[in-house]
């Protein structure tokens, strides 16, 4: 009986361990965060401030400020999932759309975005490698896959 009893008892605490480990690893490391975008000035949202903030443990909302010879604006969502074996590192993708005036041009589009994004653990920064194609819809169609960026960001 006691043999049985380990038995259970071992299982249950495996089992609650497992669902806890699992609860804590989708919950974002910070809620929101502030900083720049690094990346080529060839898209319409060019380098610039970005802002992301988590709407729950895995959608968040994202908005670039470029500011390169002109100005634009993109709005993205995105869901974000845990990299189990990396520890704060976290996948994401999403879409949205952007619209920009550069070079006495205005350009409006679609947007989509796929990246890794790492939160340190003892400094409020977080980080950010991403591809962010566009696709130009308004003043001549088109689509521009050099969105590749950097985000560095002050988290709250």
């Amino acid at each position: 009986m006691k043999k049985k009893t380990l038995l259970f008892v071992s299982i249950v605490a495996f089992f609650t361990c497992t669902l806890k480990a699992q609860e804590t690893s989708t919950t974002p490391e910070y809620k929101t965060a502030v900083g720049i975008r690094l990346g080529p000035s060839s898209p319409a949202i060019a380098p610039g401030f970005t802002v992301k903030h988590f709407l729950d443990d895995q959608h968040a909302v994202e908005g670039i400020l470029g500011i390169n010879d002109g100005i634009g604006l993109c709005a993205l969502y995105e869901w974000h999932k845990p990299i189990v074996s990396v520890e704060h590192l976290q996948w994401f993708v999403g879409a949205g759309g952007y619209a920009a005036y550069r070079s006495k041009t205005s350009y409006v589009g679609a947007a989509g975005i796929v990246g890794v994004d790492y939160k340190f653990q003892d400094i409020p920064l977080n980080i950010s490698v991403d591809w962010k194609p566009e696709l130009n819809i308004i003043t001549s169609v088109g689509f521009e896959a050099s969105g590749v960026g950097f985000s560095a960001r002050f988290t709250f």
